[in-house]
């Protein structure tokens, strides 16, 4: 009997403790104006990622839902060649990304676009390749840079969680495998 009492409290502890960290997440969301629910999928999740970093020329990013995307101690790791010809990578955390890139993103217009994904789940976690096309105008037929999302998601029980995207662009030396095209 003791052990059944025990195994129903712990259960009620825990739905107790989701409960409270979902009204928290919903008064986040309705105070900055994010689509909390963009991220109770792991499609929706990716989608909000895209959509958050895509717009036109002079349009500012809902920065608050890209960072509602990440959790605590998430990365953003760009990888390529620095001008010596060394494959190097950067280590970003969202908001050095907001720095480093957002201006960039509104003054020259930018939408990028998932063309293939292959995605493996277990439990909890997600690793997704999401091979993407990158335009400076949604009117543009050409994409001016493509290449390979990796991103690793956590599913915490309610939601998806962002812990890190690693990234590289396709090049002459590294075209996109036929694998990871649609």
């Amino acid at each position: 009997m003791k052990t059944w009492f025990s195994i129903l409290l712990i259960g009620f502890i825990a739905l107790n403790v989701q409960a409270q960290n979902n009204t928290k997440q919903e008064k986040e969301a309705a105070e900055f104006k994010i689509d909390s629910l963009s991220v109770t999928t792991l499609d929706g999740t990716i989608r909000s990622l895209y959509n958050v970093i895509s717009g036109s020329k002079g349009m500012e990013r809902n920065w608050k839902q890209f960072k509602y995307l990440f959790k605590p101690n998430a990365k953003l790791i760009p990888s390529g060649k620095n001008p010596e010809g060394d494959f190097m990578v950067r280590y970003l955390k969202p908001e050095d990304y907001i720095k480093s890139s957002g201006k960039w993103l509104v003054e020259n217009g930018f939408f990028e676009k998932e063309i293939h994904r292959q995605t493996d789940v277990f439990g909890n976690i997600a690793q997704v390749f999401s091979t993407y096309e990158s335009f400076k105008s949604e009117a543009d037929t050409k994409p001016f840079m493509r290449g390979i999302n990796s991103i690793q998601l956590l599913y915490d029980g309610a939601r998806w969680w962002i812990i890190n995207i690693y990234w590289q662009q396709e090049t002459e030396e590294h075209p996109i495998p036929k694998k990871y095209l649609p």
